[in-house]
């Protein structure tokens, strides 16, 4: 065991460097993302899930420097990743639509105007909706109409389309009637 630490002594230290680095980088950027999500008045689980896509990130980052710290060369390490890549790459075409709701998703935590608990309207024409947003997901909205009826709108279809937020006063004085 002695002998072993002895040989690999440099590629131990920096490997553990690395996962301490990389467990930093993540817990500021988790930290931040909560923040950003209360700011915002989001839901704790889209948060949660914002931090679980950092947390995949990190990780193959990490695989990838782990392999340089192992002494892997740069034409290994590229002939790997074009090989995952294109693989990855002809099965993703196939789910680009559930990609997109999930890259929406994320443009969506940071830079959505609308909250679960507001009413919208979705100028679609083949189905205009006009809702109440029940819940935000990866993949989509969760949204209630006035007749009780539930809708769940795709996140990319959201981003795409003309939103309006109905007015507070319009909303009370509705249930008034």
């Amino acid at each position: 065991m002695l002998n072993f630490y002895n040989t690999f002594r440099s590629e131990i230290i920096y490997s553990i460097i690395l996962l301490v680095v990389l467990f930093i980088i993540r817990a500021i950027i988790v930290v931040t993302v909560k923040k950003i999500g209360k700011q915002s008045g989001t839901t704790e689980a889209r948060a949660n899930l914002i931090g679980r896509y950092v947390t995949v990130t990190l990780v193959l980052v990490a695989i990838l420097i782990e392999a340089f710290i192992l002494g892997a060369q740069t034409r290994d390490v590229t002939l790997v990743f074009s090989s995952v890549f294109a693989v990855i790459g002809i099965g993703l075409f196939a789910i680009w639509s559930i990609l997109s709701n999930i890259t929406s998703g994320v443009i969506m935590f940071f830079s959505f105007p609308y909250k679960v608990g507001d009413k919208i309207k979705i100028h679609d024409k083949d189905y205009p909706v006009e809702a109440i947003i029940e819940d935000i997901r990866a993949f989509q909205l969760i949204l209630r109409e006035d007749n009780g009826d539930l809708v769940t709108y795709p996140n990319n279809l959201i981003l795409q389309k003309a939103v309006t937020l109905m007015e507070k006063d319009a909303l009370d004085d509705s249930s008034i009637l």
